[in-house]
């Protein structure tokens, strides 16, 4: 029973902290809440091809880049397969 005073300063704190809230969480988003270096920059981006010339250049570096990884690949099973027929031998 404490009075009209006490229900001035409830109904002050029901509106002014969601406020206050608010006001501490909105400002200064950028510097509070940002990670440093988060996106890449744009040299580090993937950039699409759009251009005919480009889109070739593209092609010709992913087919060469399969045909290394696919060489790399094979030379490996190769050397595996020796090794396994050898300590079949001994």
């Amino acid at each position: 029973m404490g009075g009209l005073n006490l229900e001035v300063f409830k109904f002050g704190m029901y509106l002014m902290f969601p406020i206050g809230i608010m006001f501490y969480f909105g400002t200064n988003l950028d510097q509070r809440f940002s990670v440093p270096d988060f996106w890449p920059k744009p040299e580090n981006a993937n950039k699409v091809p759009y251009d005919r010339d480009e889109i070739h250049e593209e092609l010709e570096r992913l087919r060469a880049r399969r045909l290394y990884l696919r060489e790399k690949r094979l030379a490996s099973e190769a050397q595996q397969q020796q090794q396994q027929q050898n300590n079949d031998q001994e």
